[in-house]
């Protein structure tokens, strides 16, 4: 087995992490250069990251998390939240964006910007959210499988409440919407699920070859 599926076995979701041990700077960055590199539709990233290592904001949120030790325990907490402002406006400075990184004029990216317009623009809001949802779920496990690279623990979260983390971080007023979490550390030898054998699927089960 190649290195990288190892490391992938090695990894679970850590629900009890060791609050003595920090990720560095180095690896936290190289983490979130790896959200930052996902795939997502067209390339706009409709979502943006709230990375929160201060403790005491995230006693605040604990409670908003059913009180799940991993918010507080953990190294650090991600906040992915999805764009409700995809627009007009957010359009122009994505082609903006890809004008000046690639060095072309707008028109170059005319073509783009037409398929985003007949699509993307088109949505109501509620496949508007639906849509941004599942790019920040292609972002969730790109940083999940870096972690594991890392042998960065993670624990991917639904389990909380929206609505109290929007208001205690302020989202609204930034046009975000929490919709996931994931806390990154490292695991306490005191989780035992660290030695559970993984389960999934069979090959044969879970692929179908034509």
């Amino acid at each position: 087995m190649n290195e990288y599926l190892e490391n992938l076995h090695w990894r679970y979701a850590t629900k009890k992490f060791n609050p003595e041990l920090e990720v560095s700077d180095e690896h936290l960055e190289t983490l979130l250069e790896a959200i930052r590199l996902s795939a997502s539709s067209y390339g706009l990233q409709p979502y943006e990251v709230i990375v929160i290592k201060d403790a005491e904001m995230r006693e605040k949120l604990k409670p908003a998390a059913f009180d799940q030790p991993q918010i507080t325990d953990s190294s650090c907490l991600l906040v992915f939240a999805y764009r409700t402002d995809i627009d007009q406006n957010y359009l122009d400075e994505f082609i903006e964006n890809n004008s000046q990184t690639r060095n072309q004029p707008k028109e170059d990216f005319q073509g783009l910007k037409d398929m985003i317009q007949n699509s993307v623009l088109t949505f109501s809001e509620h496949e508007k959210e639906v849509w941004a949802s599942r790019q920040v779920y292609i972002a969730i496990g790109n940083l999940l499988s870096a972690a594991a690279d890392l042998k960065v623990d993670t624990c991917p979260m639904e389990g909380f409440n929206p609505e109290e983390f929007d208001n205690i971080l302020d989202l609204k007023s930034k046009n975000l919407k929490s919709v996931a979490l994931t806390t990154i550390g490292y695991r306490s030898d005191e989780d035992q699920l660290q030695n559970a054998k993984k389960v999934r699927k069979s090959k044969e089960s879970l692929f179908t070859r034509i």
